[in-house]
Parts: C-alpha cells; structure tokens; sequence
C-alpha cells in the first residue's frame, strides 16, 4: 500500500501543476461557423436588392414578380433559383422536395402555379432516404398528365426532371404513387 502511494505521489504532482500553471491549454473548443451568410449591401451588383444571388440578371425570378410564373411570388419555393431549366433558356423550372420523412409530412410546397399553354420542367428533390417516392400530375377528373422523363420512384437522396407539356389553365393535382393520401398538392395553370 506504502507503494502505490509513492507512485501516486508524483502523478497527483504533475496534476497539480498542470492545473495551476498559467500556460494555456493544449487544445481549445472552437464553434462551429455560422451557415448564414452575412449581407453585403455593398458588395450587391448595381440594380439588385440586397441579399440576393449575386449575378442574378435584371427581372429574373429572384429578384421580380415580372418574372415568375403567373400568380407565383418571386423567390417562392416553387421556383428554381435560376428560374430556367439548363436546356431551354427562359423555361419555367418549378421544384418539388420530399424531404425526410415525407411519406407522412407530404411534399414541400403543397401549391405551385405556372403559366397557361407554356411548357415547364418540374424538378423534383428527393431528399428521403427512408422511402421512396416519386411525382406525378393528373387533372382535375383524374386523367394522368403525360411527363418526360424517369418517372419511376426512388429512395433519396437523389433528383429528377419531369418535362410538362404545354397544359390548358385549370387545376392538377401532383403526387407521389407510393403515397397518394400524404404526398400531394395543388398545381394551379393560369
């Protein structure tokens, strides 16, 4: 027993001074940077408002009702922050999201519009790694509007581009068939 005192002895020393020394320690906890960015009213190129994407042209959808679908807000979920699908310019891009959990939550938004007698692209962001899911458009009766592209359900995360063909004004309704009673919404055509 008088042994493992002595032994102890030195190591409850070398505790002690480490504790009571001035000197820094050898690590410190950093947080984590903020993810919001800081705005920058200088740094915004002339014409637009502050905070928005730098680069963003004059009367796009981020910036300007001018140029959103009829009846959508500028900068709505509904829209692609480029508003335009890489293929065509100046196509109506709209987004849909699943995210996790959506099987239950339902899509993200619930409501969409788009401009009457005008193809669009529907860029869906499945962000469910728990379910699969998909989206698919039908009219008001009930009759399946026929999209381009892989239409089959998948398991997130991952995304899909559905082309829409030019549609009549009217309300259709978008839904995953993996779960048609949760995971729908209102697309409105005027």
């Amino acid at each position: 027993m008088r042994r493992l005192s002595v032994l102890a002895l030195p190591l409850l020393a070398a505790a002690l001074v480490a504790c009571t020394s001035g000197a820094t320690p050898g690590w410190t906890y950093a947080p984590a940077p903020s993810v919001t960015p800081i705005p920058s009213p200088a740094g915004s190129p002339a014409g637009s408002p502050a905070g928005s994407p730098a680069g963003s042209p004059a009367g796009s959808p981020a910036e300007s009702p001018a140029g959103s679908p009829a009846g959508s807000p500028a900068g709505s979920p509904a829209e692609s922050p480029a508003g335009s699908s890489a293929g065509s310019p100046g196509a109506t891009t709209l987004t849909v999201t699943a995210p996790v959990g959506a099987a239950t939550a339902g899509f993200d938004p619930k409501t969409l519009s788009a401009a009457a007698n005008t193809a669009f692209t529907i860029h869906f962001n499945n962000e469910d790694n728990q379910a699969p899911h998909n989206v698919e458009l039908k009219d008001s009766a009930g009759a399946a509007v026929t999209l381009g592209g892989d239409t089959q359900f998948f398991q997130g995360p991952g995304t899909r581009d559905y082309a829409v063909p030019a549609l009549q004004a009217g309300t259709f309704t978008y839904f995953c068939v993996v779960h048609p009673t949760t995971m729908n919404g209102t697309l409105t055509v005027q």
